[in-house]
């Protein structure tokens, strides 16, 4: 877990939610992934920074706990389990639960939502979730072999190549990628480029 979230996470709290994230095994939404979040969690800390820091570590902690390919409830279920483990391990810390779960089921819309659709704080936080998008092509298109990996069971192949592209035009095609300045000139670029060589090579 990493050093810098705002608080100490209880032990049994841990397990549990690394518990959670291995369940079913995923080949990109695991606990990984969520250390990579954390990562940009930690670098907007020293950029924007966070006014309620505890409140976004969380929700970046548990926003892919319960994750299904193709099940349209995985931030619903996700939002509750947060709920559920807050109340469990961390009754004393006066957490903003509301403000927790909001941020999680923000994440459904993905690619839908513009700048003012949302506050800063949690354009910031879904810009964290986002940020595979602009990162190394390595590492960019082994996010994407995840991606189809564990859609493998659920759809054709045939089908999420389909769906899949369709998705990444619509990421391409918008005018901000990113919803937040410091994500947005940071990233853009990379991101672009990634998209372009996504959408046009042979998959």
């Amino acid at each position: 877990m990493s050093p810098n979230l705002p608080f100490d996470l209880p032990e049994p709290q841990r397990l549990a939610l690394e518990s959670a994230y291995a369940t079913p095994p995923r080949a990109y939404h695991n606990f990984e992934h969520v250390r990579e979040v954390l990562r940009h969690y930690v670098e907007a800390s020293h950029g924007p920074g966070w006014t309620q820091p505890e409140e976004v570590a969380l929700a970046v902690l548990y926003h892919d706990a319960i994750y299904e390919a193709g099940r349209k409830d995985n931030e619903t279920r996700s939002a509750q389990l947060a709920e559920e483990h807050i109340a469990r391990f961390m009754p004393d810390r006066h957490i903003d639960v509301p403000r927790v779960t909001q941020l999680i089921e923000l994440t459904a819309r993905h690619g839908v939502l513009e700048p003012a659709d949302v506050d800063e704080e949690a354009a910031l936080f879904l810009d964290c979730d986002m940020a595979i998008l602009g990162a190394e092509p390595a590492v960019f298109d082994a996010y994407d072999r995840g991606i189809a990996a564990e859609y493998r069971a659920v759809v054709p192949g045939w089908l999420f190549k389909i769906n899949r592209k369709r998705f990444l035009k619509s990421l391409l095609g918008r005018e901000r990628i990113y919803l937040t300045p410091f994500f947005h000139q940071r990233l853009d670029a990379s991101a672009r480029n990634n998209l372009r060589r996504a959408v046009t090579s042979k998959r």
